[in-house]
């Protein structure tokens, strides 16, 4: 299966995420910030998939799409948010998301976007 890097701030939405994707196989490294995560590309970690809180401390993850989209051309990198806001889906665009997701998201919705993104057929065993 694929490695994803999780960067939210929310330790209860790390996990959620991380067991759903866990049980389908999927291999995850999490990080609790924007920072953490663009600290642990640039020493080198190559996701398949990145998936990033838009809202967080530190570096948020409008910062942290631009930075990864420099070491990460063409991996896909999913923008996670509490807030529908077009502007702020444009500007998550704009810095480089691939796909958008509103949460609080259900483990078989991000499995099915996931695999969409991977060419896989994850799904929560």
């Amino acid at each position: 299966m694929s490695t994803i890097l999780i960067a939210d701030d929310s330790p209860t939405m790390r996990r959620s995420i991380e067991m759903s994707l866990t049980l389908a196989g999927h291999t995850v490294v999490t990080a609790e910030d924007g920072q953490a995560a663009l600290d642990l590309l640039n020493g080198g970690l190559r996701p398949d998939l990145l998936l990033t809180d838009i809202m967080m401390p530190r570096l948020d993850g409008l910062a942290l799409i631009a930075a990864a989209r420099q070491l990460l051309r063409f991996t896909p990198i999913v923008a996670l948010t509490t807030q529908g806001q077009r502007g702020l889906r444009d500007r998550a665009k704009a810095a480089g998301a691939t796909a958008w997701m509103i949460k609080p998201v259900g483990g078989n919705e991000l499995l099915k976007l996931i695999a969409e993104y991977l060419g896989n057929t994850a799904s929560v065993r």
